[in-house]
């Protein structure tokens, strides 16, 4: 008679195994290849509800009716389907992937919930939600593989987080550096798990490549600053100031709603992510700039910031993160990298309007390595990921460093205060 299965669909007392290059190929096309259907699927949906042609584009009552309609789905998806949340977690916990096995009976709460946080003006990025996702993917395969170690586990997790998120952002060393900083730097298999990893990275990014599909890479790109002055250093230490000063305020943010939420609504969830979307949506309808993850919206700000001018782009950055402190809080699925940089651009491009003799790629590129590097604890991963996307020359990067190790330094020193 057959082992009884536990809630994943392990068998008990199956023999854990350490996973084999053959197998690690094999989650790094499955969990690229489902991240590719994901966000196609949430790429149609957006376009059939927000585009200009979607069916509730045009009145007056579509961006507030949108964003209640998609917030309470995903409250009764937390309600009645058991979708998880990132309510208890912070920034970087939204990025880890797991180790621990998912209950499969939830995969349908959290694909819904997940495709309907993004769908509805919730201030979060989509790399939270691939995040949760790929965990029940990678989850089920290591069952059915039969790998289940702890530490296997984890390598095997990571190494299919690779595959999707090096694909996405369009850098094939990206998730090698997120892993190192993130989950198994201090491993005893650390060494193998890269390889796991940076091989899984490999298939990702090939995938996304030849199939020309879309990435972050080279998404905010900024004129290279060709060379090094003493004052563009004296700037990224500044900038690194006052990026590490809007971490900070995230991360105070983020703390208050979390209590201001628990106090009015305890685990009434529906309840709980109706009111935030009542308060997005009224924010939405007045400014619509600060809905989303803000990787579309930041375009048209780039283009014309003096349109906006300098107190509506600080005003603008600051609410951005009010709202991703109140989405996290609230029960949506998703993560902080693009709202973060969203508010990083706008300081960046309002300071640039003030001192225009400075290139605004200076400006932009340091403020957002500084609030990633505070908020993520992840300075190489940091680094890249702005250099990706900003296309970074060699000269910015080191004034990348220095932001960063600035950020690094107030991030030790606020460490030590608090303990």
């Amino acid at each position: 008679m057959p082992a009884p299965a536990d809630a994943s669909g392990a068998r008990a007392g199956s023999r854990e195994r350490t996973p084999v290059l053959w197998q690690v190929v094999l989650i790094a096309v499955v969990a690229i290849v489902f991240t590719v259907a994901y966000l196609s699927l949430y790429g149609l949906l957006d376009n059939a509800v927000w585009s200009e042609d979607g069916f509730i584009h045009g009145a007056p009552w579509a961006v507030p009716a949108g964003v209640l309609l998609f917030s309470l789905l995903v409250g009764l998806c937390r309600r009645y389907l058991h979708a998880p949340d990132v309510i208890h977690g912070g920034f970087s916990e939204s990025l880890k992937g797991g180790g621990e096995r998912p209950n499969y009976r939830t995969f349908p709460g959290a694909l819904l919930s997940s495709l309907f946080s993004l769908l509805s003006g919730a201030s979060i990025g989509p790399e939270g939600t691939i995040t949760v996702l790929i965990g029940y993917v990678s989850s089920y395969f290591r069952d059915r593989l039969r790998i289940g170690s702890p530490g296997a586990a984890l390598g095997f997790d990571v190494a299919a987080l690779a595959s999707a998120f090096n694909g996405i952002i369009g850098n094939v060393l990206f998730t090698g550096v997120f892993a190192t900083e993130f989950q198994i730097g201090g491993n005893k298999n650390a060494f193998r798990f890269l390889t796991w990893n940076l091989l899984a990275g490999t298939v990702g990014y090939l995938f996304y490549l030849l199939l020309g599909l879309p990435s972050f890479a080279r998404s905010i790109p900024f004129e290279p600053i060709g060379g090094l002055h003493p004052g563009y250093i004296l700037c990224a230490i500044i900038l690194g100031i006052l990026g590490s000063l809007l971490a900070v305020f995230a991360g105070v943010a983020m703390q208050a709603a979390g209590k201001v939420m628990d106090r009015a609504f305890g685990d009434m969830v529906v309840t709980r992510v109706l009111a935030a979307g009542v308060v997005i949506a009224c924010v939405g309808y007045f400014v619509p700039e600060v809905l989303f993850s803000g990787e579309a919206q930041i375009h048209g700000i780039i283009a014309d910031p003096a349109r906006l001018g300098v107190g509506m782009l600080f005003g603008l950055a600051i609410l951005k993160i009010l709202l991703l402190a109140l989405s996290f809080k609230s029960g949506y699925i998703g993560g902080p990298l693009f709202p973060i940089i969203f508010s990083s651009t706008l300081i960046g491009l309002a300071l640039s309007l003030v001192f225009p003799g400075i290139p605004v790629g200076v400006f932009v590129l340091c403020i957002e390595v500084a609030a990633l590097t505070l908020a993520l604890g992840a300075p190489l991963t940091s680094i890249l990921l702005v250099t990706v996307v900003g296309t970074a020359d060699q000269y910015t990067v080191v004034l990348l460093v220095i932001s960063a190790v600035t950020a690094m330094l107030i991030s030790a020193a606020v460490k030590g205060r608090s303990a």
